[in-house]
């Protein structure tokens, strides 16, 4: 993975947490015609998180289940060739980060504004500052976007990861703005969304992963059954995807007929001593609050 991005999360961070009360929002309009097909392509893509198991210790709040809604089991990770809605809510996020060109992963999810991409908190904010030129094009095909290149307005994160980047609240959102007087969901479609819910379930994870041996050119999955992380509050698959799929959907309840699910988690991180296992966040009551302020935006 690149090094430039890469770093480790350590105690003294994940003790630097201080209280907010609202997840934060952030202007990110990019130039309309700044992503152009050759820096989509030339995007480094920002690692997983790399975490050091001190960094992990933490308790995420939960409040009651909600869901909102609008056989390749289990796989490590592979080019999706399934079809269904996944290939069009899935997307590339694209921004600039320290001034280099980086990518990240997404998805369009059901939300009042029907404009919200959910996605990592490291994908809109890292090393203490929010990304600019920040992007989203769905159904991305090695440089092409077939659906249009979604310029953000807005972006959030959890208050736990505008404060003190806590890697057990890696959660982001991007609302978009209109394309040619159309909103995201109306020309992708949207994939549900659920909070609270049991840790343990079948789920797939979907994401761009672009580090070796990946390329960034296709939308990847991994499938299987998910665990408690342990030392953190997060929950865990197997998964080989690497740095560009950060911030992939992963989905409980999904149909492969369909390409549809709901969406309880994101790639987020790996610890360095099991480098075969993706986690992502537990999505309990911050990631509800995120999500609540970024569908209002």
């Amino acid at each position: 993975m690149n090094r430039v991005v890469t770093r480790l999360v350590t105690l003294a961070s994940a003790l630097a947490l201080s209280v907010i009360t609202v997840p934060a929002a952030h202007s990110a309009a990019a130039p309309g015609s700044y992503w152009t097909p050759e820096r989509m392509r030339a995007a480094v893509p920002l690692d997983i998180r790399t975490a050091a198991p001190s960094a992990l210790r933490s308790t995420v709040p939960t409040g009651e289940p909600t869901t909102i809604a609008p056989l390749a089991f289990p796989n490590g990770g592979s080019a999706w060739s399934g079809g269904g809605a996944v290939v069009r809510t899935a997307g590339r996020v694209f921004f600039t980060y320290q001034g280099r060109n980086a990518s990240c992963s997404g998805n369009a999810v059901t939300s009042a504004n029907k404009s919200t991409v959910v996605t990592a908190g490291h994908c809109v904010k890292l090393d203490g500052a929010y990304h600019t030129n920040v992007a989203f094009v769905p159904a991305y095909d090695n440089g092409n976007a077939p659906y249009g290149t979604w310029n953000a307005r807005a972006t959030f994160a959890t208050p736990q990861w505008d404060a003190s980047e806590d890697i057990n609240y890696d959660i982001g959102a991007i609302v978009v703005g209109q394309l040619n007087g159309r909103s995201l969901t109306d020309v992708v479609g949207a994939q549900g969304i659920a909070f609270n819910l049991p840790r343990a379930d079948n789920t797939y994870a979907f994401g761009y992963p672009a580090a070796a041996p990946y390329d960034g050119t296709k939308l990847v999955y991994c499938s299987g059954r998910t665990f408690n992380a342990f030392l953190s509050d997060g929950i865990g698959m197997t998964c080989n995807m690497t740095g560009g799929a950060s911030g992939g959907p992963w989905f409980r309840a999904f149909s492969e007929a369909t390409g549809t699910g709901t969406v309880n988690s994101v790639n987020s991180y790996k610890i360095n001593l099991f480098p075969n296992w993706m986690f992502g966040p537990y999505f309990g009551a911050d990631a509800q609050n995120l999500y609540a302020k970024a569908q209002a935006a």
